[in-house]
């Protein structure tokens, strides 16, 4: 198992320039642990101990409002890290994590983590980078949400979708991750009645198909012309 990490963690960008011996001492402070679709590595308001590494499989981030609604922050997927929030401070997760498939996650407690990004400066540079990446992402979701309307901001969303998501094929980007109308909907913060609408119109002039399993079939300069 300690060799099985330690070439997972080569392969997340966070730690893949580092040397054996640097990497030696992050896998002696993680475990591993598999996870069946639906469950849940953390509660939104729990105490935030753990930093999380998806070795395999893909994670819904979601947060939840008093009245149980539900708004999709980030589907994550293998080499992403999460939380992105936390670090040198202690406080609470922000959302809930789970699971979309079985997955497999390598697990780091937060204040050994934080004592390795001490000792090893180069990491909390890289870290640094990767949360102000996601801080332009979510910038760029705000935007959307302001300045566009429903099929507008579909259209970026699957092309991001195709970016983080996708696998190309045949002129095509098929996403790995089955997603429901309802979650496309949470996922820009629209009703699902619009945007199946709207998906009903993109399926028509065939811009999205579905293959033979329900996977979706983006074709992305097509897409590019609506956003």
């Amino acid at each position: 198992m300690f060799h099985w990490v330690k070439q997972q963690l080569k392969t997340i960008s966070l730690f893949s320039q580092l040397s054996d011996e640097e990497l030696e001492a992050i896998v002696h402070i993680a475990t591993v642990r598999t996870y069946k679709p639906k469950m849940l590595a953390f509660l939104q308001g729990e105490p935030l101990e753990r930093v999380f590494f998806i070795a395999r499989g893909t994670v819904k981030i979601y947060k939840t409002d008093v009245s149980g609604k539900e708004q999709i922050v980030s589907i994550l997927q293998e080499g992403d890290m999460f939380p992105h929030t936390g670090f040198f401070r202690r406080g609470t997760y922000p959302a809930h994590a789970e699971m979309m498939d079985e997955t497999t996650l390598i697990v780091i407690p937060i204040e050994q983590f934080e004592q390795t990004l001490i000792c090893y400066p180069q990491l909390c540079i890289k870290l640094f980078r990767i949360m102000g990446e996601k801080i332009i992402e979510l910038q760029t979701r705000l935007e959307e949400l302001a300045f566009h309307n429903t099929a507008e901001q579909l259209a970026r969303l699957f092309i991001r979708l195709a970016t983080t998501n996708g696998v190309y094929m045949n002129g095509r980007y098929r996403l790995k991750t089955l997603l429901t109308t309802r979650e496309l909907a949470n996922m820009i913060g629209a009703a699902r009645e619009t945007v199946s609408r709207v998906l009903s119109q993109l399926k028509q002039q065939g811009i999205i198909t579905t293959d033979d399993d329900g996977y979706y079939m983006i074709d992305v300069d097509a897409l590019q012309q609506k956003r």
